[in-house]
């Protein structure tokens, strides 16, 4: 049964489609979602290569029951609507998505998604098991909000007709949201959102900036796995200059205390 709580965020993730632009970043651990929330976010995103990043691992090596932990402690951390990056839903078949689905409607998150790279074969999966697996996804899922992901852009697959057949496939099949990550040009990013429902776009360095890809009609934005590579990135760099001149810099650019006092209080 699902919680007044989790209704509730469901339904604002929903609403938030609609109108202006929805900016969802993607914190990757509680800290980094209450700083996101304390600095304006209004709905945040797992992100399954940060979260695996944080355990030391890379992406699409960490298992049903990390991730559902991880969804639990996300969502109830901060009082926005948070999506799940469920990578392919943890599911050799569609059976096995809707399973997973149904765990993720147990818990307080308010979407999540699926997509059709296939991390065992290390191929794109079929059209036909692609829509089967969003469709089971989609009953499963109840009112969660439910994105499909076609993935050929971030395998080299740079057919955009194909990609427009398959979210076009996924729509069909009930997904509230469609993805392709890795389209960045505006003519591409235009046909994905001829598709007709909401589309989520992936910033990515050289795509358009925000108010541009409020102007394409876009109508989710969100960033990947990127802050908290960017974190680790600011990490490195600082061991780097504590470890060879022996200089402390980079102190100038730790997080304000009020902020952090405020968000973590």
């Amino acid at each position: 049964m699902t919680s007044p709580r989790a209704a509730e965020l469901r339904q604002r993730f929903r609403s938030l489609h609609s109108g202006e632009i929805l900016v969802m970043p993607n914190p990757w651990d509680i800290g980094s979602a209450k700083l996101l929330a304390e600095v304006g976010a209004t709905a945040l995103a797992t992100t399954s290569a940060g979260h695996a990043g944080a355990n030391g691992r890379l992406d699409q090596n960490v298992q049903r029951d990390e991730l559902l932990d991880h969804v639990v402690e996300m969502s109830t951390a901060v009082e926005l609507p948070f999506n799940v990056d469920s990578e392919d839903c943890f599911g050799i078949d569609p059976a096995g998505v809707a399973e997973t689905a149904t765990l993720i409607a147990a818990t307080d998150a308010a979407g999540f998604s699926i997509e059709d790279f296939d991390p065992h074969t290390g191929t794109i999966r079929s059209l036909e098991d692609g829509s089967a697996r969003v469709a089971a996804a989609k009953e499963a899922g109840g009112d969660l909000v439910l994105t499909a992901r076609a993935e050929n852009h971030l395998y080299g697959v740079t057919d955009l007709t194909d990609t427009v057949c398959r979210l076009e496939a996924y729509r069909d099949a009930g997904a509230d949201v469609v993805y392709a990550p890795g389209v960045t040009a505006p003519a591409d990013i235009e046909r994905l959102v001829s598709i007709g429902i909401p589309v989520n776009v992936l910033a990515l360095p050289g795509a358009p900036t925000i108010p541009e890809l409020a102007e394409l009609g876009v109508a989710r934005v969100s960033i990947g796995s990127m802050f908290a590579w960017a974190a680790y990135g600011a990490l490195v760099d600082a061991a780097r200059e504590l470890l060879g001149p022996g200089t402390s810099g980079y102190s100038a650019r730790m997080l304000d205390s009020a902020l952090r006092d405020q968000a973590f209080r």
